[in-house]
């Protein structure tokens, strides 16, 4: 029985996709923990002339360590069919990526700052608050997978 449902989640896009991005999650997760309470004690350092706060110097890291296991993880596990070029869809994943970063960085200073959420609850926070979209931005730019060909594809896995 347990042997039958896993085999049946581990045929299931998004359940793999779920496993990439959560395991992309753990790891940016805990790399921002080390960060914030062990490497980046200061609550700010100067770089160049700006002082930044120490969470955004342990999000900035920690996220892209986080999107490079999900970048192989999706590339291997979740997007499989894809015909574009490695090369290729590391540019997409990482464009996308990047804006999510920019994204997840003012989810994170509207919490922080206007809610008055502490750092290591506001980050997930945000990162949750984006999960969805990352999924279908991927599928369709990162790896030029469509949409309408896996609603086919279902349909005829469940007729058959």
């Amino acid at each position: 029985m347990a042997k039958k449902l896993l085999h049946k989640i581990s045929r299931n896009e998004i359940a793999r996709f779920v496993f990439s991005a959560g395991s992309g999650f753990l790891v940016d997760m805990s790399a921002f923990y080390v960060f914030y309470h062990f490497l980046f004690i200061s609550k700010t350092y100067q770089i160049f002339n700006a002082a930044v706060s120490n969470y955004a110097i342990s999000f900035s890291i920690s996220f892209f360590m986080g999107v490079t296991v999900n970048f192989l993880l999706t590339r291997y596990v979740v997007f499989t069919e894809s015909k574009l070029s490695p090369y290729k869809q590391f540019i997409r994943f990482i464009s996308v990526a990047t804006i999510g970063y920019f994204a997840n960085l003012i989810v994170i200073e509207l919490l922080v700052k206007k809610v008055g959420m502490q750092p290591p609850i506001a980050r997930p926070v945000a990162a949750l608050s984006l999960f969805f979209a990352s999924y279908f931005v991927h599928k369709v730019f990162s790896f030029s997978l469509s949409l309408r060909h896996y609603a086919v594809r279902a349909n005829n896995n469940k007729s058959n």
